[in-house]
């Protein structure tokens, strides 16, 4: 059954390649830019009933009258996937705290906001699907990257409470977890600390500043092969809350499980120690 998706973020990289996915099931999308004329050419290409909209997802009035525009020209949306944000990298104490405010507006209160204003929609109509574009780093944490972790980390939080709370109505929540894919978020779509600390030099932050710079264009995943799998996992109806992308995401996740595990049942003693006495 054709489906009306609304993705953010749809300018380039996986976005870009779910909004031409989707179109090749013969769904229909409202695609969501920065720049007009990009929603312009968008809505104007040949044979497409999709539909182009200029959305900063940290502003207020742009998400409201985006939402808005969706249910009034096809009169729903069964699909909300949320894929608008940026990288960071950089030590936590080299942010500012406005540059960190600015990462959580953008991955996590962007995010939040249009899933709010979706639920009632989605609530009415008995059934929905929300896909929240997360990360491995949005479950597994590195020295360099914690703003950002902390950001995802946020969202899978929020998402994790949201699938148990809306499923009731019908409603599927997803937290997609890619690892590098071949995009620009390692290039220009990454924001680097505006401040750098020398005592940071070798440590762990600046291997990921190196990182980043070595993987740009070399990423294993390829964005047109993820955008199929997340929408044949909509599709498909597949219940599973997270859904990882690619190989280094489901060695990462699997890394961070046996650590936890690890830290757990060494200190189970000392758990279970702080129980009041029976």
């Amino acid at each position: 059954m054709a489906k009306i998706w609304f993705v953010t973020g749809a300018s380039s990289g996986l976005g870009e390649a779910l909004t031409t996915e989707i179109l090749q099931r013969g769904d229909t999308v409202v695609a969501t830019f920065r720049k007009a004329e990009q929603a312009s050419l968008f809505t104007q290409q040949p044979g497409n009933n999709s539909l182009g909209l200029v959305l900063d997802v940290t502003n207020e009035a742009q998400r409201r009258s985006a939402v808005q525009q969706a249910i009034q020209q096809f009169g729903k949306i069964d699909v909300l996937l949320n894929n608008a944000g940026y990288g960071t990298v950089g030590a936590i104490e080299e942010f500012s705290l406005e540059e960190i405010r600015q990462q959580m507006e953008a991955n996590f209160f962007g995010a939040v906001a249009l899933t709010k204003e979706v639920l009632p929609l989605m609530r009415e109509n008995g059934s929905g699907h929300i896909v929240q574009i997360s990360s491995q780093s949005g479950f597994r944490a590195s020295g360099g990257f914690g703003v950002y972790n902390a950001s995802k980390f946020a969202l899978e939080g929020f998402s994790e409470a949201l699938a148990q709370e809306v499923a009731p109505f019908g409603i599927r929540v997803v937290i997609v977890e890619p690892g590098p894919f071949r995009t620009k978020f390692a290039g220009s779509s990454m924001k680097l600390a505006q401040q750098r600390i020398e005592a940071y030099a070798k440590t762990p932050v600046a291997q990921m500043y190196q990182y980043i710079q070595r993987i740009d264009g070399t990423q294993e995943g390829d964005p047109l092969k993820g955008a199929r799998a997340i929408v044949d996992y909509v599709h498909n109806g597949n219940k599973e809350l997270r859904l990882p992308l690619g190989r280094a995401a489901v060695q990462g996740i699997k890394a961070k499980l046996a650590s936890v595990q690890a830290d757990v049942a060494a200190n189970e003693g000392i758990a279970l120690s702080t129980l009041v006495d029976t």
